[in-house]
């Protein structure tokens, strides 16, 4: 089963506070993250996972009446921002929610878990395309 798992941070004004840590907090942030990810890889859970800028570098886009992009931003205002994510491929819900909630307790300043807000969605499979040759044909 694909879930994504999505780290949301606290918004404050739209920058990641961890640019407010020291170097060590900073540092050892990192590490968990890299550990984190080295596990998923080597259990052989780990699809995709990206860090993401911060909400003033984002921009909202829809197309307009004439098909062409219309942009807006920064990022709207909202509680929390998407500050990174991961694709992971588990085999039951339970290990997705236990890998979130590790995950969630990333360390921050002084070590204290961050318990932060990870959201977990199952990524949906597309149904079967009819017009696809079929293997068992």
């Amino acid at each position: 089963m694909k879930y994504m798992m999505m780290m949301n941070a606290p918004r404050g004004n739209g920058e990641y506070q961890i640019n407010d840590w020291s170097p060590d907090d900073f540092q050892a942030h990192i590490a968990f993250m890299h550990g984190f990810n080295r596990q998923l890889s080597e259990a052989g859970e780990m699809v995709a996972c990206e860090g993401l800028t911060p909400p003033a570098q984002a921009k909202l886009v829809r197309a307009g009446k004439d098909g062409r992009p219309v942009t807006d931003g920064p990022f709207p205002e909202t509680k929390e921002f998407l500050a990174g994510f991961w694709i992971i491929d588990v085999d039951s819900a339970e290990r997705a929610y236990e890998l979130a909630a590790t995950v969630s307790a990333a360390p921050g300043p002084g070590g204290t878990p961050l318990n932060m807000a990870v959201e977990l969605r199952p990524v949906m499979s597309a149904p079967p395309d009819p017009s696809a040759p079929s293997l068992t044909r």
